[in-house]
């Protein structure tokens, strides 16, 4: 049950980092859904049903009535769709244009449903009612002034014959009355023989009143009448609103869910420990949020990015003492004496790390050498405002370099950089040297911890050359920068020479949101930005610590070297 939580919050992270996109989405959606409804008109609907033929009318209609009726009602709905229609309506009302409508026929009968859809109720209502009497024009219901002649003249022809048919059944009765009071033979056979001839002509005439009817609209299959006529309508059917705007907002959700899933899905930066486990097999001892400068300061224009040397409680300064911890459990089977630091690629924040982590060192009662081994883009005389006119290569130039001379003081005790000098134009001869060997092992008998700034591991030769001979490199990736195929490559070119690699550092980890170092955030971001929090005069490793010592003299942190989680709250990678 545990892993299925985990994975499905794997699954929610690409929606809790782009929550912005998805709401900004969701609300233009709804919003200019809302505005285009806000247009739209009121939609009004009518209609108006026709029955074809008079089967209704019939005391005993039969299937073939029905059949036939039927059949007759699909040709009207597909005739009323016809241009010579559409043509005779607007004639008729003087349109233009017709709104739209349609001709359904209502399933198992001869009726046919006009419905009419338009802006405008009264137009709606005069368009069905037309619509039935164009499709009564062209039936044999409208007839003509001859056809109405003759319609009279049939009509008085059945009229007669009824009441000749009411005569002769009269006549018959009579007849079959007094053959009952009859006793003579003869008048009996005479007066059948009259029944007989009264009933033929009975029939005739009942015959000869069929035949005059089937040629009347009273009788007629192809017959058109309205039962259901067009009414002005009131209440509109449309649009529906909310609706509209609910399933704009909708799509505009989904579609920035996709899109957010899209970009995770194109993104192969290593984001997290996680990514840098499963891409590299590499543990991550630290992660460092993106630093905030402040103004005021000594560095690199007036800012101050040595976090460190500030003495404020933050997430990044807890960061680097999480990393000096760390690393302390990292190298338990090999000490760590002298470490390099390098990244796949430029502008990933190695620098500035290895200043901040020098100094973290410092603060922990560590004899502490940074060396600027970037011979191409040296930055460390800018972060403490130092000189370069000597330095790294007048060390290795020089057969008997004063070093004492060369190694500048920094405001944190303890801490002493060696710059890197005036730059050669053969850096990775001089640092691949047997010099370089050489000034390593003095520099290590001064120091507990000597730390080298290297150049990029992929973009020259420099670091993995000088790489072999440290007991360990450091790679620093960016968090959301670094690609993984650049990471991958690094870590190859350092394979190559037999490097140390200890692990991984992330820097620029953002302070929220699914990337964020989650153990660190969880101990220490509310700890550390509270006003007034006293959590400094809570935790070691700060500056307070860097005078108290063990009775023995060894500094606390060699006395009794405490877990990581003491310091951290996080327990130490391996």
């Amino acid at each position: 049950m545990e892993k299925h939580s985990v994975d499905l919050k794997e699954y929610l992270i690409p929606l809790r980092k782009w929550w912005w996109l998805i709401v900004a989405a969701t609300l233009v959606a709804t919003a200019s859904s809302f505005l285009a409804t806000r247009q739209q008109a009121p939609i009004y609907r009518t209609r108006t049903t026709v029955m074809v033929g008079t089967a209704i009318d019939d005391p005993n209609p039969n299937g073939n009535e029905f059949y036939m009726t039927q059949q007759l009602a699909n040709t009207y709905a597909d005739i009323v769709k016809r241009e010579p229609v559409r043509q005779g309506v607007m004639r008729a009302l003087g349109l233009t244009w017709l709104p739209e409508y349609t001709a359904r026929i209502v399933a198992n009968t001869q009726l046919v449903e006009l419905s009419v859809t338009d802006t405008n109720p009264q137009r709606a209502q005069a368009v069905a009612a037309e619509l039935a009497n164009q499709i009564i024009q062209l039936s044999p219901t409208a007839s003509g002034s001859e056809d109405q002649q003759r319609q009279a003249f049939i009509s008085q022809q059945l009229n007669d014959l009824e009441a000749k048919i009411q005569e002769t059944q009269d006549e018959i009765a009579r007849k079959q009355a007094d053959l009952a009071n009859m006793f003579s033979a003869r008048q009996i056979a005479d007066t059948q023989t009259q029944i007989v001839g009264l009933q033929n002509k009975l029939a005739t005439l009942q015959a000869n009143y069929a035949a005059l009817l089937a040629n009347t609209q009273q009788g007629a299959l192809n017959s058109i009448s309205v039962i259901e006529p067009a009414v002005v309508p009131t209440v509109p059917v449309g649009p529906n609103k909310p609706a509209t705007i609910l399933l704009a907002a909708a799509i505009g959700f989904i579609l920035a869910a996709a899109a957010a899933y899209l970009l995770e899905y194109l993104d192969d930066t290593l984001k997290n420990p996680d990514d840098v486990q499963k891409v590299t097999g590499l543990t991550t001892l630290g992660a460092v949020p993106l630093i905030e400068l402040a103004a005021g300061a000594a560095g690199a224009g007036g800012k101050q990015e040595l976090i460190m040397l500030s003495g404020s409680q933050t997430v990044a300064s807890e960061a680097f003492r999480v990393l000096r911890t760390n690393l302390q459990f990292a190298s338990v089977d090999r000490p760590l004496r002298t470490l390099m630091l390098t990244s796949p690629a430029p502008s990933e924040g190695k620098s500035l790390t290895v200043a901040n982590l020098a100094i973290a060192l410092a603060q922990a009662d560590k004899r502490v050498i940074l060396i600027d081994a970037d011979l191409h883009r040296p930055r460390q005389h800018r972060l403490f405002g130092l000189r370069n006119n000597v330095g790294l290569t007048t060390a290795l130039l020089d057969e008997r370099p004063n070093l004492a001379g060369l190694l500048q003081e920094t405001p944190e005790p303890g801490l002493r950089v060696l710059t890197s000098g005036p730059l050669p134009p053969n850096p990775a001869e001089l640092l691949g040297s047997s010099r370089m060997r050489e000034l390593l092992a003095q520099l290590g008998a001064q120091a507990d911890m000597v730390l080298l700034d290297t150049p990029p591991v992929t973009a020259l030769s420099d670091a993995a050359i000088i790489s072999g001979h440290m007991d360990g490199v450091l790679l620093v990736l960016g968090a959301g920068e670094t690609r993984r195929e650049i990471a991958q490559r690094a870590i190859s070119a350092l394979a190559r020479v037999n490097a140390r690699l200890v692990g991984v550092l992330l820097n620029r980890m953002p302070l929220e949101g699914s990337g964020y170092y989650y153990y660190y955030h969880y101990g220490y971001y509310d700890t550390y930005n509270k006003p007034g929090d006293g959590g400094a005069s809570r935790r070691n490793g700060g500056r307070s610590s860097r005078s108290r010592r063990s009775r023995s003299g060894r500094p606390a942190a060699e006395a009794a070297p405490a877990p990581a989680q003491a310091e951290s709250g996080t327990p130490a990678q391996p």
